[in-house]
C-alpha cells in the first residue's frame, strides 16, 4: 500500500512526525525525506508555492511507480524503470522531464545537504524535449480576440442606458495587462491596485523564483486598467477580484479564455502563456534587442529568451543573411 500523497502541509512538520534517522529502516525512505526537501525548497531556497506544489506532485509519481524505497536504493536502473512506467501511462515527454528534474533536485538535496549516500544526480539524463514552434498571435488575431470580449449592454426603454458587465470588462483589462506587460498569469493576478504607478507606468512584483522585479505597462494596458477601476464600486486591494470580493485565481479564468477563444474565431489555442509569447514576439518583430526582451519578460537567463524567440522571424533572418554574410 502506497503512502498518502506528499504535500507541504504545516502539520507535516509538527513535533516529531518527520524524522531523519539514518540508522533506522524507515528513516531514509522517500516518504520521510521528500517533506524535508519541500520545506528546504520553500524556506531555504525561497521557491514559489506553485513550484513547491509541482515538485510534490512530481515526487509523488516516483513513489507511486517505484514504491516507498530507501533513498539509497534509487539507482539508474530504477530511474529508467520510472521513465518507462510514466511513458506507458500515456504521459508526454514534458511530464517525464518535469518529474526527472524534480527527482534530480531532491537527490541533490539528499547528497549535498543531508550528506546521504545516493546516486549521482548528474548522471541522470532527462529525455530530450522536441523543439516546437512558439505559438503566438499576430496583431490581427490579437484585435480579433479582444474584439470578441463584450462588456457592454444597451437597454432600450424610455431612456437608452449603457450597462457595464463587470466580468467582461475585468477579463478585457486582464488580457490587455498580459499583452501590455508580458507578465505571467500568476504575476498579473497578484497585482494590487495601489501597486501600479500610473505616472512611471511600472509595478514591482514578486516573480518566478520568489524574486522581485519591475514590470512595465503600455499606455493601452493602463487605459483599460483605469477604465476597469473607474467602474468598480469597491475599495478592495486586489486589482482583479471576483464578485465575492476575493482575488481572482487561475482556475477562475481558464474557462473564460476557452470561451472567448471560440467566440473570436481565431483558429489557435489562446492561453495566458500564449499571450506572453505574443508580447515577446511583438517586441522582437518591432526591433527590440533580445537583452531588453529578457528583462521585460523576467527571464533569469538570456539563454531562455534566445531559445524561445531567436529564429522566429525567418524573413528577418534571411534578410540579415544577405546583408551581413559577405566573404
Amino acid at each position: 500500500m502506497l503512502p498518502k500523497e506528499i504535500t507541504l502541509e504545516a502539520s507535516a512538520f509538527q513535533g516529531d512526525e518527520v524524522k531523519m534517522e539514518e540508522n533506522t529502516p524507515q528513516g531514509n525512505k522517500l516518504s520521510n525525506l521528500i517533506p524535508l526537501f519541500l520545506r528546504h525548497a520553500q524556506f531555504d531556497q525561497s521557491m514559489s508555492p506553485q513550484t513547491i506544489r509541482k515538485y510534490g506532485e512530481s515526487l509523488n509519481w516516483v513513489i507511486r511507480h517505484l514504491g516507498d524505497l530507501q533513498v539509497r536504493q534509487l539507482d539508474l536502473g530504477y530511474i529508467t524503470i520510472l521513465k518507462q512506467k510514466i511513458l506507458s501511462r500515456g504521459a508526454g515527454e514534458s511530464r517525464v522531464s518535469s518529474i526527472i528534474f524534480a527527482l534530480k533536485s531532491f537527490l541533490r538535496y539528499c547528497q549535498e545537504v543531508l550528506e546521504l549516500p545516493v546516486v549521482d544526480y548528474k548522471r541522470i539524463k532527462s529525455p530530450k524535449r522536441p523543439r516546437r514552434d512558439v505559438l503566438y498571435l499576430t496583431n490581427e488575431e490579437v484585435e480579433q480576440f479582444v474584439g470578441a470580449i463584450n462588456f457592454e449592454n444597451n437597454w432600450t426603454g424610455k431612456h437608452r442606458k449603457r450597462c457595464i458587465r463587470m466580468n467582461g470588462l475585468r477579463f478585457r483589462a486582464l488580457v490587455e495587462v498580459l499583452l501590455g506587460t508580458g507578465m505571467r498569469i500568476s504575476e498579473a493576478l497578484s497585482l494590487n491596485r495601489d501597486g501600479i504607478n500610473f505616472e512611471t507606468k511600472e509595478a514591482k512584483i514578486i516573480g518566478k523564483g520568489n524574486k522581485e522585479r519591475t514590470v512595465f505597462f503600455s499606455e493601452r494596458a493602463l487605459h483599460w486598467v483605469k477604465f476597469y477601476l473607474d467602474n468598480r464600486d469597491d475599495q478592495e486591494a486586489p486589482l482583479f477580484i471576483t464578485k465575492g470580493m476575493q482575488r481572482l485565481n487561475r482556475a477562475d479564468i481558464s474557462k473564460t479564455f476557452k470561451g472567448y477563444a471560440r467566440k473570436s474565431g481565431v483558429n489557435k489555442k489562446i492561453t495566458p502563456h500564449i499571450l506572453r509569447h505574443t508580447t515577446g514576439t511583438n517586441l522582437l518583430f518591432n526591433g527590440c534587442p533580445i537583452g531588453h526582451i529578457k528583462e521585460i519578460l523576467g527571464h533569469e537567463r538570456l539563454e531562455t529568451t534566445c531559445r524561445y524567440y531567436l529564429g522566429l522571424d525567418r524573413s528577418k533572418a534571411k534578410e540579415a543573411h544577405g546583408k551581413f554574410l559577405n566573404y
